[in-house]
């Protein structure tokens, strides 16, 4: 579903209805999912050019954002995750609050220090690890500061 905003939502019928009503709330209701703190993700396609939406849980680490890049213990990475690896420049929303970051993926040492941040968040990160075959990348989102 593309969003008035020009941005297309994920296709997946819970996510898509999680962002809309994230979305219509102003980020009242959606930014706490059962229980767990959620952003929306906005990242360029790396075929279509077009902006493409999903919501995901995220941690902290100073100023910026951190997001795991699971699919949920699959053996291939999200297609956010390849998006953001093509265009870094991203679009959050978290709450009531829009802004632009840029992406990365946490290198090896800094990942050892962030991993037990989200598995403090999400626990299931640490299945999802340990059921894959892959190295599960952990994204720093840093906000663009004005």
């Amino acid at each position: 579903m593309t969003g008035p905003e020009g941005v297309v939502d994920s296709p997946v019928d819970w996510v898509a209805e999680h962002i809309r009503q994230y979305e219509d709330s102003n980020g009242t209701q959606g930014h706490l999912w059962r229980g767990l703190p959620t952003l929306l993700l906005s990242t360029r396609g790396r075929r279509s050019g077009m902006w493409r939406r999903t919501a995901l849980i995220y941690g902290r680490d100073g100023d910026n954002y951190l997001v795991v890049a699971s699919n949920g213990g699959a053996a291939s990475h999200p297609l956010w995750y390849l998006n953001l690896t093509e265009h870094p420049l991203v679009r959050l929303r978290v709450g009531a609050d829009r802004f632009e970051a840029h992406a990365r993926t946490a290198a090896a040492a800094e990942k050892q220090r962030l991993w037990p941040v989200m598995a403090s968040v999400f626990p299931t990160y640490d299945r999802y690890q340990a059921s894959t075959g892959r190295d599960i990348p952990l994204v720093v989102l840093e906000p663009h500061r004005v």
